[in-house]
């Protein structure tokens, strides 16, 4: 069966040598130019997507819109990708040790927000390359719902959350 990456992990292509790419730094943040009308009511979020090149030659990147989907909540419902706000790569020569990020602005329902999946197709010197998940969440709902689960056990995710937070708070040792 196929795993999704981890929101974070690098995947290696093995058509390019060398090439990289992550799906990194989910979290709930505004657009830097203003929200868009369409997404009245959504919580906003962003994500980058870093492409590394540790290869021997540059290679020419494109991952612009409709290269990158986002779904959210179990039932992988579309986000709405504010396309303005967004920064993509467009025909750039990524050099041997060297990077390129693109910033991904959408909104979704914040209750959807602990389920978030990003899908890449990279396009490498005019080639498709395979397309590649990467699942995650931000806890932004999770502050309501992780004290009332952590109390009958609930997931390994909120039991680990709970473990950290009482780890840090003050008075605790």
């Amino acid at each position: 069966m196929y795993e999704p990456n981890v929101v974070g992990d690098w995947h290696e292509y093995d058509e390019h040598a060398g090439l990289r790419v992550r799906v990194h730094r989910l979290e709930a943040t505004e657009p830097p130019r203003g929200r868009d009308d369409a997404a009245a009511g959504l919580t906003y979020f962003s994500v980058r997507i870093t492409v590394e090149n540790r290869g021997a030659r540059h290679l020419g990147i494109h991952l612009e819109d409709g290269q990158i989907d986002v779904r959210v909540g179990p039932d992988g419902e579309g986000a709405f990708i504010d396309w303005r706000n967004s920064q993509f790569i467009e025909g750039f020569d990524v050099y041997p040790l060297r990077r390129a990020t693109a910033v991904v602005y959408a909104a979704a329902p914040e209750a959807a927000l602990s389920h978030v999946d990003v899908q890449v197709q990279l396009r490498v010197d005019e080639e498709w390359a395979e397309r590649r998940l990467w699942a995650g969440g931000i806890g932004v709902a999770e502050a309501t719902t992780a004290p009332a689960s952590a109390g009958t056990g609930g997931s390994l995710a909120h039991q680990l959350s709970a473990f950290l937070r009482d780890q840090t708070e003050p008075g605790t040792a």
